[in-house]
């Protein structure tokens, strides 16, 4: 990764090795194993649900004052 890119992103190029990576794979895995040995519960959730229903669209045309 470019060093312009790392400033944008506020990321160090460091952050992005493949060690650095299997790290925190390896660190999720362990969370995940210890909140399933707690009695927690993973759930599949499908792709084209979403957390925001569709609105209805609001009549907005011409309603600028003149």
């Amino acid at each position: 990764m470019s060093k312009e890119v790392a400033k944008n992103t506020g990321e160090s190029p460091e952050e992005h090795t493949v060690d650095s990576r299997q790290k925190a794979r390896d660190q999720l895995q362990a969370q995940m194993d210890a909140f399933v040995s707690g009695g927690g519960k993973v759930q599949e959730v499908d792709a084209h649900v979403t957390a925001d229903p569709p609105q209805k669209p609001g009549n907005n045309y011409c309603s600028r004052p003149i």
